[in-house]
């Protein structure tokens, strides 16, 4: 940025950004050029995921020829199609709605014959919105273990690993019951490393972990595990399909949209503002509050020593955070990154921050995610707010809603993870020290 331009608003600068990222992985734009051509049988379009019906109305949109399917989305995110059915359903924890959609799409793909083509379209929140229990368990017991595995701080890969081994869905089941015809899916990433068997539990991918991993994780985490489900995993009636099952001899899977690309998208804006962006990686993990810390590090880092970059810049990153709900509070990780980053920034004057999930859904609220200026602690403070005991009370979002600083965006029909920026000014902007 040259030093007679006027600095760029942070604020401004940086939700320009995030909407940059998430209108990277809209369905509409990043659908069409994955299409297969028609088969010389039926196209069934089958999928689940918060941006499954903005995915299947892409099909429709752009399909030359005949075709019908079910896709199960999140309450809120359905987009009317005309053609493919669009069912909602209970997300983050499942419900019976998800429970009935999930059996009338295996009924729909069952019968199916070689030269017809299923066309399976899967996004982040797939895993919640299929949730068809294994042979001997219910819904109820399926919602109660999600209810603890998001509470419990597992990572998204772990939590997807029990779920393969409960479902009658996922770990590759649905694209077997799709045999013989051809199975072509088209994902939406929203998990660290892009791995297809952890997006939405990778129900038309086959499945190398097994009942004994789950059984490890549930252990890990401390979990009670109901006799029902224990038995289902110590005698293997859990286990999933397996690379090299002939039954998915043919399955293909397509990655349309990732978090790097969304990075990248949100870059590109910064650029075109003056302000230099680094990327610091679209897979960081960990408990949230400790991401935040670190990330307030190499802020503060760059802040008064110009390393490893040099201000101004802003500090871009991705992947999924936990949250170890331990307190009263709400939970939603980008909040509690945020709210960790801003009490170890402690008001510095030049550093802005901007976090938010690329759904809109931060945890289970209706709030993408928050700001943090130089004065966030001062404000808070002023309204009577404590924001370290906040903190550690999982309840941030009260804070920044108090505050008025949550970024709300409504459904956002994609889902490709969390975004996370930081800008660093290089010269204090007007009344951000105040």
């Amino acid at each position: 940025m040259s030093g007679s331009a006027r600095p760029p608003n942070p604020r401004v600068l940086m939700r320009e950004m995030f909407d940059a990222a998430i209108a990277s992985a809209q369905p509409a734009k990043c659908i069409p050029a994955h299409l297969p051509a028609p088969p010389r049988g039926r196209l069934i379009v089958i999928g689940a995921g918060k941006a499954s019906a903005a995915m299947a109305r892409a099909v429709e949109q752009h399909w030359p020829g005949p075709l019908s399917g079910l896709v199960v989305t999140r309450y809120g995110y359905a987009v009317p199609c005309e053609r493919i059915d669009i069912i909602e359903a209970g997300h983050p924890v499942p419900d019976a709605a998800g429970h009935r959609a999930a059996q009338r799409m295996l009924e729909l793909v069952r019968q199916l014959r070689a030269d017809d083509l299923v066309l399976c379209l899967i996004s982040g929140g797939g895993s919640s919105l299929l949730p068809l229990p294994a042979a001997g368990l219910t819904l109820e017991l399926k919602q109660t273990i999600s209810r603890a595995l998001l509470s419990s701080g597992a990572a998204v890969r772990e939590m997807n690993c029990v779920r393969r081994h409960l479902s009658a869905i996922k770990g590759g089941r649905l694209a077997a019951a799709c045999h013989p015809a051809r199975v072509l899916t088209l994902l939406i990433s929203d998990v660290p490393g892009d791995r297809p068997i952890d997006i939405a539990s990778g129900p038309t991918v086959a499945d190398p972990t097994t009942c004994a991993d789950a059984l490890h994780i549930l252990r890990r985490y401390a979990i009670d595990v109901p006799d029902a489900v224990r038995e289902l995993l110590e005698s293997g009636r859990g286990e999933s399909v397996k690379p090299g099952d002939p039954r998915l001899i043919g399955a293909e899977a397509r990655i349309v949209a990732t978090p790097q690309m969304a990075l990248e998208a949100a870059a590109a804006v910064a650029r075109a503002a003056g302000v230099t962006a680094h990327i610091l990686g679209d897979a960081i993990e960990g408990e949230a509050r400790d991401v935040g810390t670190v990330l307030a590090g190499i802020a503060l880092q760059v802040a008064e020593r110009s390393q490893p970059f040099a201000a101004p810049c802003v500090l871009l990153s991705g992947g999924e955070t936990t949250v170890t709900v331990r307190g009263k509070g709400r939970g939603g990780r980008n909040v509690e990154y945020l709210l960790s980053l801003a009490v170890a920034l402690d008001g510095h004057p030049r550093i802005h921050a901007l976090a938010g999930d690329t759904d809109g859904v931060d945890g289970q609220e209706e709030i993408a995610g928050a700001c943090v200026a130089p004065d966030t602690l001062a404000r808070a403070w002023g309204c009577g707010l404590r924001p370290k005991e906040m903190l550690a009370d999982n309840d941030a979002h009260s804070l920044f809603m108090r505050l008025g600083d949550s970024v709300i965006t409504g459904p956002t029909l994609t889902n490709v993870n969390d975004f996370r920026a930081i800008f660093i000014a290089g010269d204090l902007i007007a009344g951000d020290a105040s």
